[in-house]
């Protein structure tokens, strides 16, 4: 496997972005019983299962308050805004990673997302009058939008927040992994596009996985607000 790995990183010099990519893959894939390639595989699996699901449960909340007709939209479009938003920001996660402050930013709303995640455990229950389509949003303790106009604009908001905390985990939990880091990016689309409802469904059944999901992205958010500040390149000290 690690000679087909060198192969392909090898052939890889002379090709396309493409081919490069596949390189990185083999490469890491190759050596995924190592430690630190085991440990950001299983960041980023934890990271993608953990933020689709309550990226689903955020989207059902906010339109729980909505007539079935428009609710329904709100759900469609909130979760193909997610699918989207995950698709633009895993394409620009490079530049993205680059921008003085951005690093320290996404740490900081992992951070709150951890937050968010361990008072709805925490409480047991929220608020929320929770959509039929969504199961386990009515724990959110979101109160949900009373205007089509209202939710659509909340959930927008959410997607774009939710959506740039999962590709900046993500690339941050594999940054030393590029190929984990890719095939991340390409999953974390998959589950919103495909499974989010029904990764929440299993969160709300399997509430251990949600306090699995708190530590990882706890984890990753204390390191990105460190990284925030210290590294070199896009660290917040560098402006002093």
């Amino acid at each position: 496997m690690i000679d087909f790995a060198m192969m392909a990183s090898a052939a890889a010099g002379s090709a396309g972005p493409l081919a490069t990519m596949w390189a990185h893959i083999v490469a890491d894939f190759s050596n995924l019983g190592s430690p630190a390639a085991l440990s950001a595989f299983l960041q980023v699996l934890i990271i993608d299962v953990t933020l689709a699901g309550d990226n689903a449960i955020v989207v059902g909340a906010l339109a729980a308050g909505l007539p079935a007709s428009q609710r329904r939209k709100v759900i469609f479009i909130g979760v193909i805004a997610a699918l989207v938003l995950r698709v633009f920001f895993a394409l620009v996660v490079t530049q993205l990673l680059q921008v003085v402050g951005l690093v320290l930013a996404g740490g900081l709303l992992l951070l709150w997302v951890a937050w968010k995640m361990w008072r709805e455990l925490r409480d047991g229950h929220g608020h929320s009058e929770g959509s039929p389509e969504i199961v386990g949003d009515e724990r959110s303790g979101l109160k949900p939008a009373r205007s089509f106009a209202s939710a659509a604009w909340a959930v927008a908001v959410a997607d774009v927040s939710m959506s740039l905390d999962n590709v900046l985990g993500v690339a941050s939990a594999a940054k030393d992994h590029p190929g984990i880091m890719i095939v991340g990016l390409v999953f974390a689309v998959a589950l919103m596009g495909l499974a989010a409802n029904i990764i929440a469904q299993v969160i709300d059944r399997f509430r251990w996985i949600a306090w699995v999901g708190i530590v990882v992205i706890l984890w990753v958010a204390v390191r990105m607000i460190y990284e925030g500040f210290v590294d070199p390149h896009v660290g917040v000290l560098t402006f002093f």
